[in-house]
């Protein structure tokens, strides 16, 4: 396809509008046009971004538009009314006893390098390029932006164990990848990670933190109903999922 100019502030340029496999459900076609602003985002920019169901992949924007699915649906977490359950501080105080955070900007190393591609065998992800990834294309995924981005660190000692790319804008954060070494499963370290950016979120007063798509039918991206309440966007707009005694959930249109 020839690229082309999409309207809004500021404007974009779609690099990419194709159909190709499906890189979240086996054996579908997807459509995901990828846009590269023509600035970096403002704060505020990027919120409306994340709220119109928009992510992030180094310096361009996505945004499921599959012609025949709508399985895949942001989600978000209303960081203030969030309550930590049991577990969720049992794995917040295992965690905490081994490994400390670090936050500064995101940059590329052989470590990271090296993490993301254990991370990435180990899980196994569909879509996911058997070919290693090199410094440069690392970059291009998660140093490269168009928003306001910084990058938690988790560390054993001295020692990198894992990274959460995290975007910032003017009211939300925004989950935008995270990685680690899978010698550290025990710790469930993608649950933790998300926990340590939903402090961090309640500790700088943000309103949201946005943790991708979920799928109901991907392991790998259903996991994220587990933490309620949380918003679902659906069909345009964002539906509320509540935890109710003796119920599974309630959704209700967010106001």
């Amino acid at each position: 396809m020839q690229p082309r100019w999409s309207p809004g502030l500021p404007p974009e340029l779609v690099v990419y509008d194709s159909p190709h496999p499906c890189p979240y459900l086996a054996g579908r076609d997807a459509r995901l046009p990828m846009r590269m602003p023509s600035r970096a985002l403002r704060p505020e920019e990027l919120d409306g971004r994340l709220a119109a169901g928009d992510r992030r992949h180094g310096a361009f924007l996505y945004r499921p538009s599959c012609p025949t699915c709508a399985a895949c649906e942001a989600i978000r977490i209303p960081v203030q009314r969030f309550a930590f359950s049991k577990n969720h501080r049992r794995v917040v105080n295992k965690a905490r006893r081994r490994l400390r955070v670090q936050i500064g900007p995101p940059v590329a190393d052989m470590r990271r390098l090296e993490l993301y591609e254990r991370h990435k065998r180990e899980r196994s992800l569909l879509g996911a390029s058997s070919e290693p990834l090199d410094l440069k294309g690392y970059e291009g995924f998660l140093v490269e932006r168009c928003a306001p981005s910084f990058e938690m660190r988790y560390f054993d000692g001295d020692e990198l164990v894992g990274v959460a790319i995290t975007d910032r804008g003017h009211d939300a954060l925004s989950a935008v990848y995270c990685f680690w070494d899978p010698s550290y499963a025990s710790l469930s370290l993608g649950t933790w990670s998300i926990l340590e950016q939903l402090r961090i979120a309640r500790e700088w007063g943000y309103t949201y933190l946005y943790l991708g798509l979920y799928i109901a039918e991907n392991a790998h991206m259903s996991y994220k109903a587990r933490f309620r309440p949380h918003e679902r966007l659906i069909d345009g707009t964002w539906q509320a999922f509540e935890r109710q005694p003796g119920s599974a959930q309630q959704r209700n249109p967010v106001e």
